[in-house]
């Protein structure tokens, strides 16, 4: 099941970003919940190229998600759920955490083991199947000596234990402040995100959302 997952959602340039098993209340007759993320490099060339990104109406990779991972659901007999649409919200945070693959950064943010401080969920597949699940390693913190995301954000906006939104977006139009046009200036710091190979115009896209 596992590698046919990892076929459909290739296919879409998505990537299996993480799995847990599900506690019998959470999404009831479900066992085994699928996390979906950007496959890089690739994803945005991919995305740029769909009707929904080219149709000029609102929220374009939000409906493209519920498309493409709605589509998928049919296919595999599952349930798709979605980091959007609320209230009420699926605990996509928590379910990344318990996944093994995603972790508190010294930030703040979850850090990813391949996407780094770029992770981002487009949604996930619930299945009745209890799988077998790999297993996980631990965060790519642990072994990051520099940490070079302490101190890459110009306003010290992000830490461990808050965010400083305000603080944030007073300096986004500041001369010299490149995060709105490049992205986050302390995700591209991470030494994982930099080896993602999410593309800047990706992030330049979901900074327009930061108001």
């Amino acid at each position: 099941m596992l590698a046919r997952l990892k076929a459909l959602a290739a296919a879409h340039h998505l990537a299996l970003f993480g799995a847990l098993h599900l506690e019998p209340d959470e999404v009831p007759g479900h066992r085994t919940l699928i996390l979906l993320g950007p496959s890089e490099p690739g994803f945005w060339t991919h995305f740029t190229a769909t009707p929904e990104y080219a149709d000029g109406a609102p929220d374009p990779m939000n409906r493209w998600s519920e498309r493409v991972i709605r589509g998928m659901a049919r296919d595999l007999g599952a349930t798709a759920l979605f980091p959007f649409g609320g209230p009420p919200w699926q605990p996509f945070t928590g379910w990344a955490r318990r996944s093994g693959r995603a972790w508190p950064s010294p930030v703040g943010l979850l850090v990813h083991d391949t996407a780094g401080l770029m992770v981002s969920y487009r949604g996930a597949l619930a299945l009745t199947d209890r799988l077998d699940l790999p297993k996980t390693g631990a965060s790519p913190c642990d072994a990051c000596a520099d940490q070079p995301c302490r101190n890459a954000c110009p306003v010290d906006a992000l830490g461990p234990d808050a965010y400083d939104v305000p603080a944030c977006k007073a300096d986004l139009d500041r001369p010299g402040n490149d995060c709105r046009a490049r992205g986050c200036a302390v995700r591209r710091a991470c030494p994982v995100s930099q080896r993602y190979g999410r593309q800047e115009t990706q992030s330049a896209f979901h900074m327009g959302y930061f108001q």
